[in-house]
């Protein structure tokens, strides 16, 4: 079988490190991938070394041109965005080839042209229950569970000690969060929660990896509370999963969610998580971590402090999610599921007079 993957986000967010998972467990699988993005961007250069072939575009008119022109040589594609997807539908035409989406976020889905859209995608993959009800709810049909994947790695605890050796940690617990500065992950709730933190005890640091939009709004709130020398934005960091070495506690703000990758690693490196119950983050910290409302930067402090004075009792919470990610969440399950999916399109596909 040879699958077309296209994601054509420029950046390198969990989206794009979970297509690579993807395109490696079909590779595993045995299937012929070939990966349509961004020219120049990250996932063009990491997918590269897995020997497969890429095309790259410069943007909407290139992707158009090329998926009209070309798309109908596979026997199936993968839309990873919900760009992508509209790329693949409105080429369906040129190549009629069945179009399976990967839907990761639990935005809602509004307007006529978005049904049209979802009626040319032959089935669409939702990473969780929420994402999947929100879909319902919308009218989608033909809607598949396949969550996202964990796949650990060794860490390096050098490289974990020169990443934060710009922040005085010596002798502090070290609290921290990979998330965009954007509204969806609420960063300025995790403001408000790391400032009550700050007037229960004075022993940690709280570390942001991530940027965005919002960064200038969250750099003035954390000046206008005078925590500077608490709250650390460090910014984007490549491989940022080596820090889980030096961590006390992780966590989530978000007031939307699809599932939360960054979650899911927390639990594959054994670090206690705290979380907001946006979205799909619910089913995955519910008996594994602890989980606040939405907006509720106080509980959200009093969850962190929990952990922090009581880090026998959630290690053995950390150990209870690490048998869960391991499990549910392996390369090979989810591989195995798409496949199945896909072998039964494709022979759909090819049974149509």
């Amino acid at each position: 079988m040879h699958v077309l993957v296209i994601n054509t986000e420029k950046g390198w967010r969990g989206g794009e490190r979970q297509t690579l998972y993807n395109i490696m467990g079909f590779l595993q699988a045995g299937l012929q991938v070939d990966l349509l993005c961004r020219k120049g961007g990250p996932l063009s250069q990491k997918t590269r070394g897995l020997g497969i072939t890429v095309h790259e575009i410069g943007g909407t008119l290139g992707g158009l041109r090329w998926l009209a022109t070309n798309a109908a040589a596979y026997d199936l594609m993968q839309a990873q965005t919900a760009k992508a997807q509209t790329l693949a539908a409105a080429t369906k035409p040129f190549h009629g080839k069945p179009i399976v989406y990967t839907r990761r976020v639990d935005f809602v889905p509004r307007g006529r042209l978005t049904k049209i859209k979802y009626r040319t995608t032959d089935h669409v993959v939702a990473i969780s229950h929420w994402v999947k009800t929100i879909l319902e709810n919308f009218g989608i049909p033909n809607i598949t569970i396949i969550s996202d994947v964990v796949v650990p790695r060794s860490l390096d605890s050098g490289r974990a000690t020169e990443i934060v050796a710009k922040v005085d940690t010596k002798g502090k617990k070290i609290v921290s969060t990979f998330s965009a500065l954007e509204q969806h992950k609420d960063p300025l709730t995790m403001i408000e929660a790391v400032r009550e933190l700050s007037r229960m005890r004075d022993d940690f640091v709280f570390l942001h990896f991530g940027d965005g939009s919002l960064r200038n709004t969250v750099q003035q709130k954390i000046d206008e509370y005078r925590l500077n020398d608490v709250y650390h934005l460090m910014g984007f960091v490549s491989e940022v999963e080596d820090v889980f070495l030096l961590m006390d506690v992780f966590c989530m703000s978000s007031e939307e969610e699809g599932l939360g990758s960054s979650v899911l690693d927390a639990f594959a490196y054994k670090v206690p998580v705290v979380s907001t119950s946006a979205g799909g983050l619910a089913e995955i910290v519910t008996g594994r971590g602890l989980l606040c409302n939405i907006k509720d930067s106080a509980a959200m402090a009093e969850c962190i402090n929990k952990v922090l004075e009581h880090p026998e009792e959630y290690r053995k919470t950390a150990e209870r999610a690490y048998d869960y990610v391991v499990s549910a969440h392996s390369l090979e399950s989810t591989t195995e599921q798409y496949l199945e999916l896909f072998k039964g399109l494709v022979a759909g596909e090819s049974g149509r007079p």
